[in-house]
């Protein structure tokens, strides 16, 4: 086999992966839809209304943060410490805009709303933000854990006709994940030396 012929043959591996991958991709969200249908009926999280913190200090409770929407997005962020949540931020902001066509959209993290505040404006992020300090909302999602550490992920949830709150469904982020693309178009670029990641 020529040098030529080998990058083409392990591109081409690599594509039939990539499509099967994408029709497990497929079936994963075609059973998810299908489970949030059963569990909208009949097991959906029962959520009570928490109060947390904007960025100017006020209390906001978790019905406000609806709006005028029957579905709410709540990104779980690890804060400003967590440059992997920067990373996940920066992408959501410039997709607000088609998110909340759909369902209302914030991002809620542990840090005081001060520093919060800060730190999107220095970002330059477009979606609210709600600081969780003082509440027991991010550890009752699952998000926070009895060692101490905070996890990364979203939360959906629905308010229904008679004012009460459910969480409809919930996902963890993790590096590579389809949360955020930069990490898929980081692969396309050739694996450097590991003295040239410093």
């Amino acid at each position: 086999m020529s040098k030529n012929k080998e990058p083409k043959s392990k591109l081409s591996e690599a594509e039939k992966t990539e499509k099967k991958l994408r029709k497990i991709t497929e079936e994963i969200a075609d059973l998810r839809k299908k489970y949030i249908k059963q569990i909208s009926k009949s097991a959906a999280m029962d959520v009570k209304d928490y109060t947390l913190k904007s960025n100017d200090g006020s209390d906001i409770k978790l019905s406000e943060m609806f709006g005028d929407k029957k579905y709410l997005y709540i990104i779980h962020n690890m804060g400003k410490s967590c440059s992997y949540c920067t990373l996940w931020a920066d992408g959501f902001s410039g997709v607000t805009y088609f998110m909340e066509k759909k369902a209302a959209f914030a991002v809620v993290s542990p840090d005081a709303p001060e520093v919060q505040k800060e730190f999107s404006e220095s970002r330059g992020w477009k979606f609210r933000m709600y600081s969780s300090v003082g509440s027991e909302f991010t550890k009752d999602m699952g998000y926070y854990t009895d060692a101490g550490a905070y996890w990364p992920g979203v939360s959906v949830f629905q308010k229904i006709a008679d004012g009460s709150i459910k969480r409809i469904s919930k996902d963890f982020f993790g590096p590579g994940d389809f949360y955020s693309s930069p990490w898929h178009l980081f692969d396309l670029l050739p694996k450097e030396e590991e003295s040239g990641n410093k």
